[in-house]
C-alpha cells in the first residue's frame, strides 16, 4: 500500500487477496484505530504474486525490511523471523511456518540465553 508520494506504507501478504483488501474497505467503525490511519492515507494498491507461501513470507521480511513502512511493526527489526514448524505426529508429517519461537526446552546457560528445542520439532 503507497500514499500519493508513491511511499510504501504497508507490506502485507495473503493467500486470497480479494478477502484481505476487503477486510479494509468494511465500516469505519469496525477498523482499528491504526488500519483506520493508514487507509486514509491509501493512494495504490501493488502486488506480487508467488508460487509458495514460503516464498511469500520470504518476500514480504525483504520488502519490509527494505522499505520500513510505517505501518509494520512486525518484522521491521531483526528480532523477528519466520519460523518452520514440522508435527511428526502425524503419518505424514506437516510443515507449518510460524511466527512463535516456544521455549520447549530449557535454556543452554545462564550466560548464553538460546534456547535449545528439539531437533524433531523446529527447524
Amino acid at each position: 500500500m503507497k500514499d500519493s508520494q508513491e511511499k510504501v506504507l504497508y507490506v502485507g501478504k495473503a493467500s486470497v487477496l480479494r478477502n484481505r483488501l476487503r477486510s479494509y474497505f468494511v465500516s469505519k467503525e469496525t477498523l482499528s484505530t491504526k488500519t483506520r490511519l493508514l487507509m486514509n492515507q491509501v493512494q495504490d494498491f501493488e502486488y506480487i504474486v508467488t508460487d509458495t507461501e514460503s516464498e511469500a513470507l520470504i518476500l514480504e521480511n525483504t520488502l519490509i525490511k527494505r522499505y520500513k513502512p510505517r505501518y509494520n511493526a512486525r518484522l521491521k527489526d531483526d528480532k523477528t523471523y519466520p519460523y518452520l514448524k514440522i508435527d511428526l505426529q502425524e503419518d505424514f508429517p506437516r510443515v507449518y511456518i510460524t511466527g512463535k519461537f516456544p521455549m520447549t526446552e530449557p535454556v543452554i546457560s545462564d550466560l548464553s540465553p538460546r534456547p535449545v528445542v528439539s531437533g524433531k520439532q523446529w527447524i
